[in-house]
């Protein structure tokens, strides 16, 4: 649930910032009439992002054994590759809201209706395609999704981009992203794990050694639905694995796999510092 809550919740919030800084320069310019093909962008890329979730839902459920193992463990693997990507975007972004108003602006200037129309369309597509990708490796990775979560994230997010742009509600962006990006990068290093745990099932990779710890012993009230606190399916090993990719027997290779991702992204993300200094 609380993983489907922050994919949600950041995604849709992005997306609503972006209409909000949109809709803004529009009034902001006296270029209201234009508001209209705003909203035609985001109902259609609404639409498009609904089915794209329903084809993902359908290839998702026709597939068992080890090919099952396969578009999972890929599912897994594209999720992480493009999180990483939008953080690290994000990382390098300045000076977002002014580029996306000149982008607005000359659109306006040169009267490009379809041009407006395709970039609010190609900005809520994005962040819906990622959503549909992000929940999908999140529910392979913790055996199901929630719901619940992912709708309050959507809600939340809406009512809080509404607040940042009618009201006075002041709200640092910048600390907000830097705080859910830690969240994401651990959240995509656990689904590389799992994606490398879904090929060494199907046999594609070696585990090394098959177990390096177990704390996931057989529960005595198991057919109760008690176990270990830790556990998997415990109160807290549960949030964790749905999480952070938590795993209570992983192999040798997930271990490896989990560590290389975040040293990866650590390097990547000092670089990006010391160009952000020199510039």
């Amino acid at each position: 649930m609380i993983a489907s809550f922050i994919i949600t919740f950041r995604e849709t919030l992005e997306a609503a910032l972006v209409v909000g800084i949109i809709l803004s320069f529009l009034a902001r310019t006296k270029q209201a009439k234009y508001n209209n093909v705003v909203y035609v962008g985001i109902a259609s890329g609404l639409i498009a992002s609904i089915i794209g979730a329903l084809i993902f839902v359908n290839i998702a459920g026709g597939f068992e054994g080890k090919a099952e193992n396969i578009f999972e463990g890929l599912t897994m693997l594209v999720g992480s590759v493009l999180l990483t990507t939008m953080i690290l975007w994000m990382m390098k972004q300045r000076h977002v809201a002014l580029e996306l108003e000149k982008k607005v602006e000359k659109e306006v200037k040169e009267t490009h209706k379809l041009g407006l129309f395709l970039l609010v369309f190609v900005a809520i597509l994005r962040e819906g395609i990622e959503t549909v990708i992000f929940l999908g490796a999140s529910s392979f990775a913790s055996n199901g999704g929630s719901i619940i979560g992912g709708l309050a994230g959507i809600a939340i997010a809406i009512f809080l981009g509404y607040l940042i742009f009618v009201s006075s509600m002041k709200i640092s962006i910048k600390k907000f992203f830097a705080v859910t990006n830690i969240l994401l990068i651990l959240f995509a290093a656990g689904l590389v794990a799992h994606g490398v745990h879904e090929f060494q099932e199907a046999g594609i990779i070696p585990a090394l050694i098959e177990e390096v710890w177990n704390i996931n012993p057989a529960a005595p009230l198991a057919e109760k639905g008690i176990y270990p606190i830790l556990h998997e399916k415990g109160y807290a090993g549960s949030i964790l694995k749905g999480l952070f990719g938590y795993n209570g027997n992983p192999s040798l290779i997930e271990i490896l796999a989990y560590l290389a991702y975040l040293l990866f992204v650590f390097i990547l993300w000092k670089n990006i510092k010391k160009v952000h200094k020199i510039i």
